[in-house]
């Protein structure tokens, strides 16, 4: 298993993650891309746990992503299923799995003190924390995809669904944004990623 999971992982996390691995007796699948999740945790009818992980995601966030997965295993199990999936337990959970792997050998140095801000008090995703996400986004594969922060007001843009949009105007954190087909209103956060069409 360790040399399944190696290339997906920064090199010095590897070990302690594959302990965790072991010592919860972790499933772990790694998928092609889905755009709407980095990955997943569920429990099966035979009572086995299974996580799913992105095989695209770098390994910075690929890293994140499991240890995620891994803390609603451990906060079920230790706190019951009856809690709130992202609740108190579940960041409590998150914070301690995930703490000794924020270190300099693991993470750049310019993420650590993201990171370490990030952890305070996790989010369900990440991807809510436009800061970590726009400095994790760095080490991605080159894409062809813009920020919505990045392109022009009232220019034109497509997302993975094939909707197409005009932005419009920033409210506090997130744009509006009006879909072309529906003439609805919609929010997004600025590090959502799009396509920009040509005028």
């Amino acid at each position: 298993m360790k040399h399944v999971i190696e290339p997906y992982l920064p090199e010095h996390a590897v070990d302690s993650v594959f302990e965790l691995i072991r010592e919860y007796g972790v499933h772990l699948k790694i998928v092609n891309d889905r755009v709407t999740r980095h990955g997943d945790y569920r429990r099966d009818t035979n009572g086995h746990h299974q996580i799913t992980v992105n095989g695209s995601l770098n390994k910075y966030r690929f890293l994140m992503t499991l240890i995620h997965e891994i803390a609603h295993l451990v906060a079920f199990e230790k706190y019951g299923r009856n809690i709130k999936p992202h609740g108190v337990e579940w960041k409590s959970t998150f914070q301690k799995l995930m703490v000794p792997f924020i270190r300099p050998e693991i993470f750049p140095s310019q993420l650590l003190p993201l990171l370490a801000r990030h952890f305070r008090n996790p989010k369900a995703s990440s991807d809510t924390d436009a800061t970590l996400s726009i400095a994790l986004k760095q080490f991605d594969e080159v894409s062809d995809k813009n920020y919505i922060f990045e392109i022009p007001y009232g220019s034109h843009f497509r997302i993975y669904n094939g909707k197409i949009f005009r932005k419009g105007a920033q409210r506090v954190k997130r744009y509006e944004c009006l879909e072309v087909s529906t003439g609805k209103i919609y929010l997004f956060n600025p590090n959502a990623e799009v396509e920009l069409l040509p005028h």
